[in-house]
């Protein structure tokens, strides 16, 4: 009787454990399996814009490939500080995360006295989602085709071009300036309330030149509206092969480009970053996002966590000296 008792006791002891087992088994695997529901995906700036685009065409993919719904949410203000604020305060459990044009991680904190939020500490980086290329472009009655011209012309006649940007710390803005800094000529800022109002400016000639993206300016590039001088980076564009970079019109080094970046809160567990940057990885090298970037001008990111991190931090330095050099401040 008292072994049948002994058994009988292992039997239900075992039989608990086990359930014990299945329970925190059951528990675990919400994690897992990220996401389990909605995803939050703030843009800093207004609906429209590249930043804009961009997020769609990423939240898209990745809500037809996890089965969960990733949701932009348009938060502008400040430059693209505000929507990042909200970010950085918000609960790191990979549910609200942070697509932004790189102002926000990068040169702001040079140009606002003040931002809600540290873009080092604040941030865990996941993913770099595009680049877009930016191109020097002029008007055409300013009789400018090349840089080594536009060059030669601002040192003749010193504080006559006039360069167009979407703002004071845009990264048109700040392209203008390192162009200033590394050729040694003497060009003006005028800033405007947007790339658009810029360009259209720039188009009926009251403004010289421009940086600006590649997208917004190929059209007036293709009508002959405009001239395209120059390309920012570091390599030609396909869609404009006779443009030469501005390293190898002459201004050695010269690096600027528009890119946009994926960032969860600080703290965000590693299992759910890692599972994101799986999913972002998937969803760049997806042949219709590919197709859909490339008819933007836009090339897919392929930076992520750690590598990722660096470039922004290697970019943020590149801006401040910059900024600091030109005396650039919003506020």
């Amino acid at each position: 009787m008292i072994a049948m008792f002994r058994k009988s006791a292992l039997a239900c002891t075992l039989a608990a454990t086990s359930v014990l087992l299945a329970c925190g088994t059951a528990g675990a695997a919400p994690a897992a399996q990220y996401p389990t529901h909605s995803v939050h995906v703030v843009v800093p700036f207004p609906p429209g814009g590249s930043n804009d685009v961009i997020a769609r065409i990423l939240t898209q993919k990745l809500t037809q490939n996890t089965g969960q719904a990733f949701v932009v949410e348009n938060r502008g203000g400040a430059g693209g500080n505000v929507g990042s604020g909200i970010v950085a305060e918000s609960q790191p459990d990979g549910y609200t995360l942070l697509l932004t044009a790189s102002p926000p991680l990068t040169s702001n904190v040079a140009l606002y006295k003040d931002i809600p939020f540290n873009p080092t500490k604040d941030f865990a980086p996941v993913a770099l989602i595009a680049s877009v290329p930016i191109v020097l472009v002029a008007n055409p009655s300013t009789g400018i085709t090349t840089l080594k011209g536009l060059i030669a012309k601002a040192k003749a006649h010193p504080g006559t071009l006039n360069f167009g940007s979407s703002g004071n710390g845009s990264t048109n803005h700040l392209a203008g300036e390192l162009l200033k800094h590394k050729a040694g000529i003497d060009i003006i800022h005028v800033p405007y309330k947007g790339a658009a109002p810029a360009l259209n400016d720039l188009l009926a000639g009251h403004i010289q030149i421009m940086f600006d993206n590649l997208p917004a300016l190929l059209p007036h590039i293709r009508a002959k509206a405009i001239n395209a001088i120059a390309v920012a980076g570091q390599h030609r564009v396909s869609v404009l092969p006779g443009v030469p970079t501005v390293s190898e019109a002459g201004v050695p080094g010269f690096d600027a480009s528009a890119w946009f970046g994926l960032v969860a809160p600080a703290k965000t567990p590693p299992a759910v970053l890692a599972q994101l940057r799986a999913e972002v990885e998937t969803a760049l090298k997806a042949p219709d996002v590919k197709k859909r970037f490339e008819d933007l001008g836009a090339q897919p990111g392929t930076l992520s966590g750690e590598a990722f991190r660096k470039f922004m931090a290697d970019e943020t330095s590149k801006w401040v000296e910059i900024i600091k050099i030109s005396g650039a401040r919003v506020n």
